[in-house]
């Protein structure tokens, strides 16, 4: 829809980003995460690039990870400043993730030539790399310049398809492709032997809450026999969006954690061999997922155990008032528009 494509355009028409250095990551850290079905220590990298060309275009409806962009070219060189101070920390994890905020695999955010350079370096000391990319620039000789690096070790790249409705898609997330471009990026990745993670949005904006959900279980039905992990994201608000702009207006209320958990239930009862992992970004506080506070350090500590142990068995014991208030939303909210007022503050 041409109208929120330049709507989402003119949120970041009068944007300034703030003064950074190029030669500095955003951040890197160490998690748990699961390899070769063992919970281990995995190494995460976000490099600070010029930006999404996506988002320097129009940009995603919830996205606000331009927000920590450059928003002009970052050169070759401080690239690899900055990936030689978060390896400076790197303590030997087999397991290594990169994010750009953006596409691993754009050249204009990244160049070959320094993707390969990275690449060498990590699969050295790896046996698991993670990239993010968006399918327009997954094609094969790219993949073809990466398997030669990577050879027989694990190479995974993340797709943010968050929804297999094309219409939510290309209305509502403004995501810039369609769900027949992320199949043949994902066919691409298959005859690589490389693996698949989509991600998947929980209640984008104008979604209510039982829509979320349906729309979360349909999608999952779509996709796994595609994916080898399904990553859930429940949106959080972030500056610079239309999920900000309907936010203050009081349009829009990022999704109850019982949403959450009914969707990765449903999830992991409808897939076999498909690892269900969630990462509830600003879980908790008001901008991100959350339920009535008292309950929402369970939850979150509760969706976080079961993304390493993928026992839906750890959710049978979380109990709240607040799950009246949650089922009575759900039952409600289709007479009014999108989301209700978030009745916690």
């Amino acid at each position: 829809m041409k109208e929120l494509a330049e709507f989402c355009r003119n949120l970041k028409k009068d944007f300034t980003p703030k003064n950074r250095d190029p030669t500095k990551p955003v951040r890197f850290w160490s998690e748990k995460d699961i390899l070769n079905n063992e919970i281990i220590d995995a190494f995460v990298i976000i490099f600070r690039t010029r930006g999404c060309s996506w988002a320097i275009k129009s940009g995603c409806s919830m996205c606000g990870y331009f927000n920590d962009s450059m928003w002009k070219p970052v050169s070759s060189k401080d690239l690899i400043k900055q990936f030689h101070t978060a390896m400076n920390n790197y303590a030997d994890q087999k397991f290594i993730k990169i994010f750009t905020s953006g596409s691993f695999l754009d050249d204009k955010e990244i160049k070959q030539d320094i993707r390969s350079e990275i690449l060498r370096d990590l699969f050295e000391k790896a046996e698991k790399v993670s990239v993010e990319s968006r399918p327009e620039y997954i094609n094969y000789q790219t993949l073809s310049e990466i398997k030669k690096i990577a050879g027989s070790k694990t190479f995974e790249i993340g797709t943010g398809l968050e929804t297999a409705d094309d219409s939510i898609r290309k209305n509502i997330i403004n995501k810039g492709f369609t769900f027949m471009d992320y199949k043949k990026a994902a066919e691409k990745l298959k005859k690589q032997s490389f693996k698949l993670k989509t991600y998947m949005l929980i209640k984008p904006p104008f979604l209510t809450e039982k829509k979320s959900i349906d729309d979360a279980n349909k999608t999952v039905e779509k996709i796994k026999n595609i994916t080898d992990t399904i990553s859930f994201n429940p949106t959080n608000v972030q500056r610079n969006t239309l999920v900000d702009y309907l936010w203050y207006r009081k349009l829009y209320r990022p999704a109850w954690l019982w949403s959450v958990i009914e969707i990765l239930k449903q999830s992991k009862k409808d897939t076999k061999n498909i690892r269900i992992q969630c990462d509830v970004a600003g879980g908790g506080s008001i901008r991100g997922a959350h339920n009535c506070k008292n309950c929402d350090p369970d939850f979150l500590k509760s969706i976080s155990d079961f993304s390493l142990k993928q026992d839906t068995k750890i959710f049978n014991n979380l109990k709240c008032e607040c799950y009246d208030k949650w089922q009575d939303q759900i039952d409600i909210e289709d007479l009014g528009f999108g989301s209700l007022v978030d009745m916690y503050g």
